[in-house]
């Protein structure tokens, strides 16, 4: 409250005894509110100016019976509306854990199959990879007997099927690399989510049915 809301406290009797009068021949109920500057206000009914603010019910001798909260924007009721979201994945979640599993050892053993079968995938990619690069090393070579890649004045262009298997074994080597590196992320993330099972399942087995 506000140096400004002072006299109002002082005048709060005189207020609210005016409220009563008036209150008594509808329906005995006073409201207080803040304005954007600080001060407290009082009447048997709020300006529409403050309709969305917050404000204390008062009965006829001027106690406070009840509060209304001020009218969430947008943006807090789809901050709310998410957070119930995610509660609500939460509470799904737990109920898979307690019927899925029955021990930490049975998450485990499913980590660790998943985690096989992603670096049987990896090392198949490696070793085609390495298959791939060789054959681009080899294209190389065979390209720098033709311009602009060789020295020599009189070297004939290089033909286009050369150039057009180039540049595919190349992109190829490009997209497996990718391929690679989403594989060691999912490989992290899988590692993560398990660890944040096991750590759940062993909160709800704690805690008290």
């Amino acid at each position: 409250m506000t140096l400004r809301a002072f006299p109002l406290l002082v005048a709060l009797a005189c207020v609210v005894g005016s409220a009563s009068a008036q209150n008594d021949s509808k329906t005995g109920v006073a409201y207080r509110w803040v304005d954007e500057h600080g001060v407290v206000h009082y009447g048997d009914t709020i300006p529409p100016k403050y309709a969305r603010n917050s404000r204390e019910i008062l009965n006829s001798q001027g106690v406070e019976v009840g509060h209304v909260d001020a009218e969430k924007t947008p943006g807090q009721l789809a901050a709310e509306r998410k957070a119930e979201e995610r509660r609500v994945a939460q509470k799904q979640h737990d109920y898979f854990l307690l019927g899925t599993y029955t021990s930490v050892k049975d998450i485990e053993s499913l980590r660790d199959e998943r985690l096989s079968q992603i670096q049987a995938q990896q090392t198949a990619a490696q070793q085609y990879v390495q298959s791939l690069q060789a054959r681009l090393d080899s294209l190389k070579d065979h390209a720098r007997q033709f311009k602009p890649y060789s020295s020599r004045p009189n070297a004939p262009r290089m033909p286009d099927d050369l150039a057009q298997e180039l540049v595919h074994t190349l992109n190829e080597v490009r997209l497996q690399n990718q391929a690679m590196q989403a594989r060691r992320q999912q490989e992290a993330d899988v590692r993560a989510q398990f660890q944040s099972d096991i750590e759940r399942f062993e909160q709800l087995k704690a805690a008290p049915p």
